[in-house]
């Protein structure tokens, strides 16, 4: 379960089983949500959140940040999802330590 981003308490990763489409994990708190993103000709199109059966959605004011950070990282979650799933490689996390 490789952790991609920590942001102000959120923490962004992927699960080492995952599948298509590129989506991650978005943990605040005890809650968390799933966002996939939909790409088309190279470009984010669409971010759909689902819930995770097992856990409280974020927050309407968490997903929005979520939202904004992933929209703002989306090449570097990318690359990072294309690193560890395809290349099979190791991935570092990145402490965002700077508000979008």
């Amino acid at each position: 379960m490789p952790k991609i981003f920590e942001y102000f308490g959120f923490i962004f990763y992927f699960y080492s089983n995952e599948h298509e489409p590129i989506h991650v994990h978005v943990i605040h708190g005890a809650r968390e949500s799933i966002f996939d993103l939909i790409m088309m000709n190279g470009q984010l199109t669409e971010l759909r959140v689902r819930e995770k059966k097992t856990a409280e959605p974020l927050t309407e004011k968490d997903r929005r940040t979520a939202e904004a950070f992933i929209r703002k990282y989306h090449k570097n979650i990318i690359d990072k999802w294309v690193k560890f799933f395809i290349m099979k490689q190791s991935v570092r996390s990145t402490n965002i330590k700077k508000k979008i």
